[in-house]
């Protein structure tokens, strides 16, 4: 029973202390006087809290403001300098790997192309290796100072072994991955301290993770987040940060099906939306169009040149009728699968990002609402805004770095002792 008490006396103290790091966190600085309303937690619990957690250099003060008659009310945040987090993309044409410090302010990045090997599992391993050791040392990093490492990857991510012994596999069909304990050759390839946690996860969630947290899924309940690259994913998010039970869950919606014994998709399947919307299928189809691109032609040049094809500007030549049409088709095929995506969740805000969904957004998103409300339930579709994300390209490795910080937010502040699984 005094065991039983110690942990429940313990856990009480890591809830109070998490409480504290996420307000401030999301809505600080905040004196000591506004984190009790906003925590719920006593002035005596507030001081005892903030006393532990500047000691330990995870809050600083942050200068201070007048108060109401009284003494002016210092301010405090949490201090970005107290942690560094490592967040990665294994994306469809390249891996990138930012260090951040705790305020997600990038302090290093690189980037290894994946075009001339593909998804060779020991090449992204390889080029995961050296990118981390490369940011660290271009901003002569301690390595002992991360908080973790986030890591989003296309695929299916399962949890491995009970005893940690395999951590995450990843189940990447589209790209020729199939049971890959990632996690397990992560920990065995990487230079890092044993003690700093790797986490796992599918690229879509971290993104939606992202946008929910500073970009446009802000304030909303729930929101659908596409990524849309070489292929297409989403993920559905409910409840915004980490103290409102924030839950998640990715969508291979790049699999479902918008026409009937249609396009072949790389995975395998007929008429699957990534054949006709994801970066890769728009170049093929507009090679089979004609389009005049060379044969090794990347998904990136191929989609721009598309892109001005169709709109050429006031000084350029005339719109291309082949251009302009596949687009329409291409935004017609979204919308549809937007509004499958409003019939099933009905979400607040649907948001549309991926390097190649933030190049067509701008040119298509008139017509993609358009479509969508055609396809989807009026009353669902009134009460859904469809916008770009607002975090750019970069938003999965920012969602990636979100990762290793909202362990740490919600353990209070406290940095991991032992080797976790993701």
């Amino acid at each position: 029973m005094a065991e039983r008490n110690r942990r429940t006396v313990r856990d009480l103290r890591r809830g109070n202390r998490a409480r504290v790091l996420q307000r401030l966190y999301f809505e600080g600085p905040l004196s000591r006087q506004e984190l009790g309303p906003a925590t719920g937690l006593s002035s005596g619990s507030i001081s005892n809290v903030v006393s532990e957690l500047v000691a330990e250099g995870v809050l600083e003060e942050a200068g201070v403001v007048d108060s109401d008659g009284g003494r002016p009310r210092t301010l405090l945040r949490v201090a970005p300098g107290s942690g560094l987090l490592i967040g990665i993309d294994i994306g469809e044409t390249r891996v990138r790997v930012e260090l951040f410090d705790l305020s997600l302010t990038e302090l290093a990045r690189t980037e290894r192309l994946l075009a001339q090997h593909g998804y060779d599992v020991e090449r992204v391993v390889s080029h995961v290796r050296t990118g981390v050791a490369d940011v660290l040392r271009e901003a002569a990093a301690d390595p002992a100072r991360l908080l973790g490492v986030g890591i989003g990857v296309p695929g299916i991510i399962e949890q491995g072994s009970d005893d940690g012994t395999v951590g995450a596999i990843v189940h990447g069909q589209t790209i020729g991955w199939s049971a890959v304990p990632f996690e397990k050759l992560l920990r065995e390839s990487v230079e890092l301290p044993p003690d700093v946690p790797l986490f796992i996860d599918n690229g879509a969630k971290t993104l939606g993770q992202a946008e929910m947290w500073f970009g446009g899924g802000r304030g909303a309940r729930e929101a659908a987040v596409a990524l849309i690259g070489s292929g297409v994913g989403a993920c559905v998010v409910h409840a915004a940060t980490p103290d409102e039970n924030a839950r998640s869950s990715a969508l291979e919606w790049g699999h479902t099906t918008v026409r009937i014994r249609g396009r072949r998709c790389r995975c395998g399947a007929l008429g699957c939306l990534e054949a006709y919307a994801g970066a890769e299928g728009l170049r093929e189809r507009w090679q089979e169009a004609g389009g005049p691109l060379p044969a090794d032609a990347d998904d990136e040049t191929a989609l721009a040149a598309l892109l001005a094809a169709a709109f050429p500007g006031p000084d350029g030549p005339e719109p291309d009728p082949v251009a302009l049409s596949l687009l329409d088709d291409t935004a017609e095929y979204l919308g549809a699968a937007v509004a499958d995506l409003i019939n099933l969740f009905r979400p607040e805000r649907i948001l549309i990002g991926g390097w190649a969904g933030l190049l067509i957004g701008p040119r298509l998103l008139p017509e993609v609402r358009r479509y969508a409300g055609e396809y989807a339930l009026r009353y669902a579709a009134d009460r859904t805004a469809i916008e770009l994300g607002r975090l750019g390209p970069d938003a999965v490795t920012v969602g990636a770095a979100t990762l290793p910080l909202a362990d740490f937010l919600a353990r209070g502040g406290s940095r991991p002792a032992t080797l976790r699984r993701s």
